[in-house]
């Protein structure tokens, strides 16, 4: 029927995330495979699942600041699966780049 809508609609519009979590998520795997087999680490899998929400949580953060700086597509799935792949630490400069960006915007909305 003419009149029916896209039932899959709202899922495109939900695709790119899906990719960067995969993304993201793979970076995670990489990283932890990595740790492994230098031997800084024995396999666990709690340890691998919180490797993985971490992982996601960046990327996620990650892709959306791509957006919002309007990067092409390619560069931003590089950067999500790098800072996925960084975990924690691409947390931590990404917090710094806020804190640098909010004081900066403290500091110019000071009134005289």
């Amino acid at each position: 029927m003419q009149n029916e809508p896209d039932l899959f609609h709202s899922y495109k519009e939900y695709m790119p995330f899906a990719w960067m979590i995969g993304l993201s998520f793979w970076g995670g795997v990489a990283s932890y495979v990595r740790k492994i087999k230098e031997g800084h680490i024995r396999f666990s899998f709690a340890e691998l699942v919180g490797e993985l929400f971490i992982s996601g949580f960046v990327g996620v953060l990650t892709f959306l600041l791509c957006q919002s700086a309007q990067f092409n597509s390619l560069l931003t799935a590089a950067m999500v699966g790098i800072s996925g792949h960084m975990g924690s630490r691409a947390i931590f400069i990404i917090e710094k780049l806020v804190e640098a960006k909010l004081a900066r915007v403290m500091t110019n909305d000071k009134p005289n």
